[in-house]
């Protein structure tokens, strides 16, 4: 397919008749992940429209079929009733319409009244202008609206706002729109770049989910990133929290050491007075490792707030070597969000616990002397004390904890990922799942979390060091698709 040109369902569809071998390569390739969602073909980004609706969840994402690099963005479809066994729906929004022409970017859902309200970002780039300028003006950001009734099928694309209705003093670069409700009114939060390259969210408000006002921006007082990108604004445990994705940040000792980074900000709110003040200058960091972004959340039908982020990151140094093979990128565990003393704490939904198979228990004496796993397991380990540990994870990926410092170094199975840290009071327990190529680790109950891809072949863990404890190690199966 060509880049930048629309893509309609037959376009498609045509495409998927002639590109069975394409399929059947990537199909075949030793990386494939066993328990997460990954492109058929092609590239895989931003969770969007993630919602559960009559008693089935919909997990809507960026794709792109044709090619493994992410040119021109379609939204993917799994559906799935448990987390467990799951089906890919045909691509559900294309961009087919001078709304969209160059990309369904990202978006999310609302469900009221047996009806999902998708709002997403409609991309024009506009190339051929000659006072063309990636930040002011060269692109168009149109405020999107379709519904449905069934997850399957979307009603006319509904313009709702666009660069007339952003205020005045902003870039081009506005997207992502996120709805959530409050007493009788909707608010709708948009990622934005002002014209002074400071990074902020964009706050409207609608009583119809269709006519939208400007209300208030949230930012930092001082600049913090040019850009923030996916923002997410929701209630959790009494709390009002803020994940948003600021690009631009500097590196400050071991945080935000990443390209882009994602994080959580604490808020109080008061949406009839409009006034809003963040309890810190400086979010926590969501996830430490080298592949999360752009995550979304959303409440199921059981009041869980789940999220799920995307296992990738842009603008990355490093690579994935599945490129190679056709395809690149994949989407977390869904995880379940709750507060603990103004932190986020994540923890993975109790449906993972049904792909355990064939528990095997040590204590850390035997671990010392090393124990066989295979690439897929999940590992549970209890501390009883702890002032220094290496623990060899697979091939030369170690987690070590040395004066109050946890960190991860990839060795050379991380494909130029090197190291990174978080500091700890202390270390009481990880929880670590690993899968074919990548490695999800939750520290201390979920306080804090490492996401990565990870290209090593050779599994077993070792630890060594003044700890002591009991580990418990869980063959892992795969999901099962329809």
């Amino acid at each position: 397919m060509k880049k930048y040109e629309k893509v309609r369902r037959e376009d498609y569809e045509a495409w998927y008749r002639d590109n069975r071998d394409y399929r059947e390569r990537v199909r075949a390739d030793e990386s494939r992940l066993a328990y997460h969602l990954m492109p058929e073909t092609g590239w895989l980004n931003d969770p969007n429209g993630l919602c559960q609706f009559q008693g089935l969840y919909h997990i809507y994402y960026q794709y792109t079929p044709f090619e493994p690099t992410g040119e021109i963005k379609l939204w993917g479809h799994y559906t799935t009733r448990d987390f467990i066994h799951y089906k890919q729906e045909e691509p559900a929004l294309f961009p087919d319409q001078d709304l969209d022409a160059h990309g369904v970017y990202s978006g999310s859902a609302y469900v009221e009244d047996k009806t999902i309200h998708y709002f997403y970002t409609g991309n024009v780039k506009l190339f051929d202008r000659d006072d063309y300028d990636y930040i002011m003006s060269g692109r168009v950001s149109n405020t999107i609206h379709v519904t449905s009734r069934d997850g399957y099928h979307f009603s006319a694309k509904e313009l709702v706002m666009n660069h007339k209705d952003y205020p005045a003093d902003m870039s081009c670069h506005i997207r992502d729109p996120k709805v959530l409700k409050k007493g009788e009114y909707y608010y709708m939060v948009l990622g934005a770049r002002d014209a002074l390259s400071k990074g902020m969210v964009l706050v409207y408000r609608s009583m119809d989910l269709t006519n939208w006002e400007y209300f208030n921006r949230i930012t930092t007082e001082q600049t913090f990133g040019y850009m923030w990108e996916c923002p997410d604004l929701f209630c959790l445990d009494g709390r009002l929290c803020l994940v948003c994705c600021p690009q631009g940040v500097e590196p400050m000792g071991t945080e935000y050491q990443n390209v882009h980074q994602c994080t959580v900000f604490c808020l109080d709110y008061d949406f009839r007075e409009n006034t809003i003040r963040l309890n810190s200058q400086f979010p926590g960091m969501v996830d430490r490792g080298f592949d999360f972004y752009a995550p979304q959340t959303f409440l199921d039908e059981q009041g869980r707030r789940i999220l799920i982020g995307w296992m990738g990151i842009p603008d990355a140094e490093y690579t994935n070597p599945t490129v190679k093979a056709g395809w690149q990128h994949a989407l977390t565990m869904p995880r379940l969000l709750h507060m603990r003393e103004g932190r986020l704490l994540q923890q993975p939904l109790e449906e993972m616990k049904e792909l355990r198979r064939d528990r095997r228990d040590y204590d850390f004496w035997e671990l010392g002397k090393g124990v066989e796993t295979g690439l897929v397991f999940e590992a549970c380990l209890s501390m009883e004390s702890c002032s220094d540990m290496c623990l060899t994870i697979r091939d030369d990926v170690t987690l070590s904890y040395e004066d109050g410092l946890l960190t991860l170094d990839m060795g050379t199975s991380g494909s130029g990922r090197t190291r990174r840290s978080v500091l700890l009071e202390q270390l009481t327990d990880l929880r670590i799942f690993s899968d074919t190529t990548s490695l999800e680790i939750f520290v201390n109950e979920g306080l804090e979390v490492f996401t990565t891809r990870v290209y090593g072949d050779r599994p077993g863990m070792r630890i060594k060091g003044k700890c002591c404890g009991t580990v418990s190690v869980y063959e892992l199966s795969g999901f099962i698709y329809e």
